[in-house]
């Protein structure tokens, strides 16, 4: 494949028909900035001419990929509401569980066939600045009464559990204690430090609710969260995941490995009690369903090894079975 000028590949950029994987083919990653749930994805400049106005238009652009997708989503969203498409119409806010830049189809990417999605995602993005921070979610819920919005998804809790800190710094060197030999994995995981992480969470989680619930026609929307599947730390032998993003156990596996924690069942035990931890936490904010409208998808157990894209990411096809959960759970509540 030859290269192409930057008009060209912008002309492919602009236009929501041209099919993200096509885009891809034109993407590289730059690994040093990328995060854990936000992969910092740019031209690839060995197959894009870029020039000054393209490196003046990604250096200007924060997160330039989640800008990006951003805008194509909304685009196709307005074209299809126009053209007359009559499906349930969402609300989507989350990290990149719902927005994997171009390279990975996502739960909203296979979800957008079945509903109308209005999405404010972007990978990288926390709780914290959804919530507290940048919140969009409710000037987007009421713009969208228009369009009779049938339910909202969020998904915002993977960098505090399972991802970095604000510093950058993987959470699991703070959550999980030195290697004790016959220690199981519950004892590896500080218990105090997770149960902190856990009441922020839940604080944020239940401020957004509130604030959804103030508006007297959102009383009973439907909100669908939920807490990730129980992810695999890399660095394992025969682990066959090389992400151009990302070093192969750059977020768990590392960081496990350097408190002394190289056995891999032990690892993967103790990213299941995270998990476990993050979702009980979010049960006991939805109570129940039918009373509270807030929906946890549980997709635990869907991703098998051969699944992942990465150590905290599913591949394109293995994501479709993730939204099918949701698509399960979406259908029945509204």
């Amino acid at each position: 494949m030859g290269k192409i000028s930057y008009e060209e590949f912008k002309r492919k950029l602009m236009d929501p028909d041209v099919p993200d994987a096509e885009i891809a083919k034109y993407l590289t990653a730059d690994r040093q900035a990328s995060g854990p749930f936000d992969p910092r994805i740019e031209p690839d400049p060995a197959k894009v001419e870029m020039g000054p106005v393209g490196r003046m238009d990604v250096e200007s652009a924060i997160r330039w990929g989640n800008a990006v997708c951003r805008w194509r989503r909304q685009q196709a969203f307005q074209r299809r509401i126009e053209s007359g498409i009559k499906k349930p119409v969402l609300v989507s806010e989350g990290d990149s569980w719902h927005q994997f830049p171009f390279l990975i189809e996502d739960v909203i990417d296979h979800l957008n066939p079945d509903f109308l999605i209005w999405s404010l995602d972007a990978a990288g993005d926390t709780a914290d600045n959804m919530v507290n921070r940048n919140p969009e979610y409710m000037k987007a819920l009421v713009e969208q009464k228009a369009n009779n919005v049938a339910g909202f998804l969020f998904s915002g809790a993977g960098n505090d559990v399972i991802g970095e800190d604000l510093l950058g710094n993987p959470v699991l060197a703070t959550l999980v204690k030195e290697f004790h030999p016959g220690k199981d994995a519950a004892w590896h995981v500080d218990k105090a430090k997770l149960s902190a992480v856990l009441s922020q969470l839940e604080e944020d989680y239940r401020k957004l609710v509130a604030t959804i619930r103030l508006d007297a026609d959102f009383k009973k929307l439907p909100i669908f969260i939920h807490g990730y599947d129980y992810a695999i730390p890399g660095g394992f032998p025969g682990d066959t995941r090389h992400p151009i993003y990302a070093k192969q156990d750059e977020w768990l596996g590392g960081p496990l490995k350097e408190k002394g924690i190289v056995d891999v069942t032990l690892q993967r035990d103790i990213i299941r009690v995270l998990i476990d931890a993050l979702y009980d936490m979010l049960d006991n904010i939805a109570g129940d369903s039918a009373q509270s409208h807030l929906h946890v998808v549980d997709v635990r157990g869907e991703l098998k090894e051969g699944d992942w894209a990465d150590e905290i990411h599913a591949n394109s096809e293995a994501f479709g079975r993730v939204a099918a959960r949701f698509k399960k759970v979406i259908d029945t509540a509204i």
